[in-house]
């Protein structure tokens, strides 16, 4: 299995990677921070370390620096996969990048304009550049499948509103954009398909509430928190799709980390299968703190 993960630096576009790696796959981890430069995120994580990881994981880790705002940067490394493998049989689209960028709970006329159509390049026009240089090579044998990684599946999103117009449109579009490819590669015998995780425990996450991967139940944050899973979690749903023979059936769907859990029997690394976007909409919409335990 040839895949590339773009946006493979960290989050869940390195446990995606990883968990492909588990399952044997050549993986072009892509992004732009090397070891060399750092992104604008300013993160210490970098795609030679995912790479590392995804053979450590018993694939084969490539590091694949790729900004992929600039089109002539994506089609490079298009050629550089094609001349080596001649095919690509799975497309993950997982650049995001802008976490800076939004400002909660903000509308319109007070969020920066600036940072707003940052944030909607970062999510919505790399997507679209990786996929314009990368499905040429998805399409060169039947049974292809792309993934676009989003925030909160359509059925969720639909009906809230997520943060400011900025968010909630990249969030949206990003969802649509598996259906389109659900479309375009139908003819190919491609697959399409949108996968949100949860409440992450991704390297910024626990940075940012002061605790690591070992302590992570200590942090005093919303009890949701209790919910939280690894990037690894979905990244084994994202794998398991990837060698399922009858993965069309998910094709133009918008589905989370969870859903895969049960439909592939799968859990997270402690073995426990967390289900937070079943708590928040059974739970938490309906005023409630308690009985997390049982989403977990």
């Amino acid at each position: 299995m040839i895949a590339l993960v773009a946006g493979a630096t960290r989050g869940t576009g390195r446990g995606i990677a990883v968990a492909l790696g588990q399952a044997g796959a050549t993986v072009y981890c892509a992004g732009r921070s090397t070891r060399e430069r750092r992104s604008e995120m300013n993160r210490p994580e970098t795609i030679e370390e995912t790479a590392e990881l995804v053979t450590a994981a018993g694939g084969t880790g490539i590091p694949a620096p790729c900004d992929f705002l600039d089109p002539a940067q994506a089609e490079a490394l298009a050629r550089r996969v094609e001349g080596a493998h001649g095919r690509l049989d799975v497309l993950v689209n997982d650049v995001w990048g802008a976490d800076s960028l939004w400002e909660w709970d903000t509308p319109v006329w007070k969020h920066d304009m600036d940072k707003g159509l940052r944030l909607l390049r970062l999510a919505i026009d790399t997507h679209l550049i990786s996929a314009r240089h990368l499905l040429p090579l998805v399409i060169k044998e039947k049974g292809g499948l792309v993934v676009e990684v989003t925030d909160g599946t359509w059925s969720f999103n639909e009906t809230r509103y997520r943060e400011n117009v900025y968010y909630d449109l990249a969030k949206m579009s990003v969802n649509r954009l598996a259906f389109a490819w659900s479309n375009e590669l139908r003819p190919h015998g491609g697959t399409g398909v949108a996968v949100t995780p949860g409440f992450l425990r991704s390297e910024a996450m626990l940075d940012n509430f002061g605790v690591t991967e070992d302590n992570w139940r200590e942090a005093k944050v919303d009890v949701a928190w209790m919910v939280s899973e690894t990037p690894l979690y979905v990244g084994r749903g994202v794998a398991a799709l990837a060698q399922d023979p009858d993965r069309q059936r998910w094709s133009g769907r918008s589905v989370s980390s969870e859903e895969l859990a049960v439909a592939y029997g799968l859990t997270d690394v402690d073995g426990s299968r967390p289900r937070v976007w079943s708590f928040i909409t059974e739970v938490r919409e309906k005023d409630g703190e308690t009985g997390w335990e049982s989403y977990r």
